[in-house]
């Protein structure tokens, strides 16, 4: 197919999902591609940027040996020697002590507390006696992981760790929530988990993962590169103000740098959460933008803190379960990489989920500066060396919240979209899923299969993909 009678596709969005879908449509020439993306560079919540020379990320990313094999192989191919292989060396806070993360089986037995320990193992017994159902047969977040995994883990380590990322009680999320996203969500997946990085018993990829020598971001600069090699054209600082269906051509509206503009396409794939498509929509049923309003996403304050050392830990991220304890988990990035070429200093990246327009998404960088040095000094951690800057970046859009009966919400528009001559949502906003950047890219790759040689959409095909996608769980 000629590029004279491609199909113009409008790509809403330059996250990983966005640009995989332009990259694969002029790799394969079924498609002319305009990306629109509102920020100043790619990547999304999965980019990177510097800060005092060193490449940092968006909160903490890898790149999980469960991606696809054929897209770890095209990510390979364009990254070459960059895409560094390495070892996972994190560690988990629990009741006051420091154990490995992933869970290591000399850690389990020497490290943990011995109430915890015995808590667990009267927990495995009691699920080899009879079960009694439950009072009202109604499934909960809670629930679930209570029954896979027993109070004790749960009680010391996911149900407040899922409260500090959600902001609300886990018996108050579905239990849609739990299978989508804790992996281990049974004893006997944890201890497989456990076991899967003993050798003899190592599965492939297990404890390592793979990472980009400039930071995460430089996935989404390469594949943007390769796209935009291939013809696609990227604009950033583009944002979408609006669209117009047609019968035969959509117009999409955007502002930026040099004025607001329109450009006409054939088909629009959106990767922006499904309530703003909704939003940016015309001819939007009341019933559609009144659900949108019913989807709730969890936003996220990142401190990054510069202190005046070559290493802070040898560790990559630090986890925090611990209620008193406000952050999530802080990463330093130099470790990721593994560099070492930058001297005298390195960055520490805390988390720490909100809610848009709360007392800790309005606070000044310096009382986040401060929040993180304190809560770090309560854990052992405090800082010795010069803290030389402090930045932070807000990200709106961090989680989905997975309420209680959030289904019949986002069933509305998810059928809204569905039933749009020509338009798809995808990715990890696009369909309101937990979701890792492998995944963003498989629904990407499956987008692009679905569209024929003569630019048609096989909406059948891509409903099976659908069903395929329900599946992903997200790696820790």
């Amino acid at each position: 197919m000629s590029r004279q009678n491609a199909p113009h596709i409008v790509i809403l969005g330059a996250g990983p999902g966005g640009l995989g879908a332009a990259w694969r449509l002029r790799e394969s020439g079924k498609a002319a591609v305009t990306v629109l993306e509102q920020n100043a560079d790619v990547g999304g919540n999965a980019g990177s940027f510097e800060l005092a020379g060193i490449p940092v990320d968006y909160g903490s990313h890898r790149l999980h040996p469960a991606t696809n094999p054929d897209i770890l192989r095209d990510l390979q191919t364009l990254l070459g020697d960059e895409l560094l292989d390495r070892p996972r060396h994190g560690r988990i806070r629990l009741q006051g002590r420091w154990i490995h993360f992933p869970l290591k089986a000399q850690d389990l037995a020497l490290r943990l507390p011995l109430p915890f320990t015995a808590g667990v193992a009267a927990d495995a017994v009691k699920k080899l006696l009879p079960k009694i159902s439950s009072k009202n047969g109604k499934e909960s977040f809670a629930s679930v992981l209570e029954k896979g995994l027993g109070k004790t883990i749960c009680r010391d380590f996911y149900f407040p760790y899922a409260e500090k990322i959600w902001g609300i009680s886990p018996r108050d999320l579905s239990a849609i929530q739990a299978r989508r996203r804790v992996s281990a969500g049974s004893l006997g997946k944890m201890i497989k988990k456990v076991l899967s990085i003993i050798p003899g018993f190592k599965a492939p990829g297990a404890g390592r993962f793979y990472y980009p020598k400039q930071g995460y971001g430089q996935i989404s600069r390469a594949i943007a590169k390769r796209a935009n090699i291939l013809g696609a054209e990227i604009k950033l600082n583009s944002k979408v103000t609006g669209i117009d269906q047609g019968s035969e051509k959509h117009t999409v509206h955007f502002e930026g740098r040099d004025g607001k503009g329109t450009i006409e396409a054939d088909h629009i794939w959106s990767t922006i959460p499904l309530t703003v498509l909704a939003r940016l929509t015309d001819k939007v049923p009341a019933d559609v933008i009144g659900e949108s309003r019913k989807l709730s996403y969890r936003a996220m304050v990142l401190i990054y803190l510069v202190i005046g050392q070559d290493q802070w830990t040898e560790f990559d991220a630090h986890y925090f379960p611990e209620r008193e304890i406000k952050l999530t988990r802080l990463s330093e990035p130099k470790n990721y990489a593994a560099r070492t070429d930058i001297k005298g200093r390195t960055v520490l990246c805390g988390e720490l989920p909100c809610d848009v327009g709360d007392h800790v998404w309005t606070a000044s960088d310096e009382e986040l500066g401060k929040l993180v040095a304190r809560s770090l000094e309560e854990c052992g951690l405090g800082i010795r060396s010069p803290i030389k800057q402090v930045v932070t970046k807000r990200l709106p859009f961090a989680y989905p919240i997975y309420l209680e009966g959030y289904e019949k919400h986002f069933k509305v528009q998810d059928e809204w979209a569905e039933g749009l001559d020509r338009v798809l949502t995808f990715g990890r906003q696009g369909l309101f899923a937990h979701d890792n950047t492998h995944h963003a890219l498989a629904m990407a790759y499956a987008a692009v299969d679905c569209l024929d040689s003569g630019g048609n959409f096989d909406k059948a095909h891509w409903k099976e993909y659908r069903t395929e996608f329900e599946k992903h769980v997200v790696e820790d």
